[in-house]
């Protein structure tokens, strides 16, 4: 080989190194720039906690209580008032029995009772029947008076032939001169009202 081919391969070497070997400059990644203002401030939305939903309930009492309330209410309704002998006038005792049957009878106006007039032993079967009535009528009045209607309320008289309690005396007569009140209509949907 001849001095210039063997230059020219040399030249031709040290060339292809030499680009082999030459690096590009780098590429210089500009440094972060902060968002560009905008014209409303950007705020986060705050996460809302989690809703729970308890179970709905008209009055704040469990079951249990609901229950129990309804069960007061039905022996409020039941309550028996008692009469002097031979008497069909409402005692004090008596009144206050029977007012506190008018709220509960208010709430629930689906509800109908019957007053069932009963009387001692004393007295002809005659008359003891008609003392019933009249016993049984004179407490649907007083109810009536204030503002129950009188159709929602049945009255009935078994006179002697119911007694409370057997005997003779004082201590019997006078559980036997009774209105006993009885729920004929609407029991089941006596409801627990404003609680």
């Amino acid at each position: 080989m001849t001095l210039r081919i063997r230059s020219f391969v040399f030249l031709a070497l040290v060339a292809g190194t030499a680009s082999a070997c030459h690096k590009k400059p780098a590429a210089v990644t500009p440094a972060p720039q902060p968002p560009a203002p905008t014209s409303q401030p950007q705020t986060t939305q705050p996460t809302a906690p989690p809703v729970t939903v308890a179970p709905p309930s008209n009055t704040g009492m469990s079951d249990a209580e609901r229950a129990a309330e309804v069960a007061k209410m039905k022996s409020t309704l039941t309550a028996t008032i008692y009469f002097e002998y031979d008497r069909s006038d409402i005692r004090d005792d008596s009144r206050q029995i029977l007012d506190s049957k008018v709220p509960v009878l208010q709430a629930n106006t689906a509800v109908r009772i019957r007053v069932v007039g009963h009387t001692d032993e004393r007295g002809s079967d005659e008359y003891n029947m008609a003392l019933g009535q009249k016993r049984a009528a004179t407490a649907r009045a007083y109810l009536v008076n204030r503002g129950i209607a009188e159709s929602r309320i049945d009255v009935v008289s078994f006179g002697e032939s119911r007694p409370a309690m057997m005997g003779e005396g004082e201590a019997s007569w006078s559980k036997n001169r009774r209105d006993e009140f009885e729920i004929v209509a609407g029991a089941d949907q006596i409801r627990v009202q404003g609680r």
